[in-house]
């Protein structure tokens, strides 16, 4: 029998708590030969680091595109997902693993999109400064009959730190554990992630948790919040709290169909940046430009961002979430062969004779956005079956109060870490 693998990328920004299934614990933590890339090996394919950030940008970007229902609120954290799909990476072979180079890294080998990824998760575990709080944190999680390949259980666990769990996954108090889990990587933002426990024949659960806390670099003035219409894009308006700053300065984006600014955070790297289409005669509707929108375009608009002199600037003040499965999404993006028991490769993950392919990419989203600043988490699951212009010198208002995409996103390298349409 076909076994089958299911990836759970999560991610969150909000505060959330739900109660926990009492069944008894499924699953015990193993320890794991590392294997991972040398320092000479990382050294080799750092040079590849940027074009892998921009894959992941449009690929960040895609995703949110092909996520998101017109008119409806949509968030995903491309970071998370990206995460969890590389892990699964690890395992494939043939055009299997030629579609997930193409989807994560435009084609690039596989080793340099898990130096490209080892680095990021140092960089934003280790090196961030200010107020920051980042955690990181990987899973495995195996079936005692899913014939799971010790070499690729080394490499989840040297490439991406991952902790090593091995368990019946069809049993109920797998449900326990895994919420468990991923409730303490993102600090109970994310407190459930499954309800039900996982066919038998699941022979891992690869899984990425995300969790971001930050502080604004400048932070607004809790008194100048205020009440303000935002204008759906049915027409229809809501009565919103705005977050406002007068005659301050912030990178200012602008091209010839979108401007937007970006909110820095104290730690110099990170930020969050909103964006929309401009009102003019011959811009485009919000659905129009985003469609129209690439990774490559957005990213080059962030790093590219000037500085500005606000007359004004408001941003609602608001909390957002998003769940659901990605399986048909990364279908539409190229991952096909993976879904595929047919024609999925996974002979790198285990020795099932049957083989193994993905069934289910589960992801989750939370954010909110206030006064001091954001706190986002994300968690990712997989199931295996076995050119900006000047502002104007006399100051800009910028109010976002109509739809308008956003997104933490690494100021230095143009990095998604989160994305979302507020509408």
């Amino acid at each position: 029998m076909k076994r089958f693998l299911a990836l759970l990328p999560l991610s969150a920004l909000c505060l959330a708590l739900l109660g926990g299934c009492s069944a008894p614990s499924a699953a015990k933590e193993l320890s794991a030969q590392p294997i991972s890339l040398t320092a000479q090996d990382l050294s080799q394919y750092d040079t590849d680091r940027p074009k892998v950030y921009a894959a992941l940008s449009d690929f960040g970007l895609e995703l949110l595109q092909n996520t998101r229902q017109t008119g409806e609120n949509a968030l995903v954290s491309p970071l998370s997902i990206s995460l969890a799909l590389t892990m699964a990476a690890n395992g494939s072979d043939g055009n299997t693993l030629k579609e997930f180079q193409q989807v994560l890294g435009d084609g690039l080998p596989l080793d340099s999109i898990n130096a490209a990824f080892h680095g990021l998760m140092a960089d934003y575990t280790q090196s961030l400064g200010g107020s920051t709080q980042c955690s990181i944190a990987n899973s495995l999680w195996v079936d005692p009959e899913g014939q799971v390949r010790e070499d690729f259980i080394g490499k989840c666990a040297g490439l991406f730190d991952a902790q090593i769990f091995q368990g019946d996954l069809s049993a109920p108090g797998i449900v326990k554990d895994l919420n468990n889990w991923v409730s303490k990587q993102t600090n109970k933002m994310i407190p459930q992630i499954v309800s039900k426990p996982f066919e038998e024949n699941a022979a891992a659960l690869l899984v990425n948790a995300l969790y971001l806390k930050n502080t604004w670099d400048t932070q607004f003035d809790p008194q100048d919040t205020s009440p303000r219409d935002f204008t759906h894009g049915d027409g229809s308006t809501e009565r919103l709290h705005y977050l406002n700053h007068f005659s301050l300065s912030f990178p200012y984006l602008t091209n010839e169909t979108c401007e937007g600014a970006i909110f820095p955070y104290d730690d110099g790297r990170l930020g969050l940046f909103a964006l929309m289409p401009k009102l003019s005669p011959n811009a485009p509707d919000f659905d129009t430009w985003l469609a129209e929108l690439n990774g490559t375009e957005l990213a080059q608009l962030i790093l590219s961002g000037e500085e500005a002199t606000f007359l004004r600037l408001s941003l609602p003040k608001f909390e957002q979430e998003w769940s659901g499965e990605l399986q048909d999404v990364l279908l539409d993006l190229g991952l096909e062969c993976a879904f595929d028991p047919d024609l999925a490769d996974f002979s790198l993950l285990g020795d099932n004779p049957y083989g193994y392919c993905l069934s289910q990419v589960i992801h989750a989203a939370k954010l909110e956005v206030n006064e001091k600043g954001t706190e986002a988490a994300a968690a990712t699951v997989a199931v295996a079956e076995s050119g900006s212009a000047a502002p104007p010198e006399d100051g800009i208002t910028l109010v976002f109060d109509r739809p308008f995409l956003y997104g933490i996103v690494d100021l230095q390298t143009g990095v998604p870490l989160f994305l979302g349409t507020f509408e």
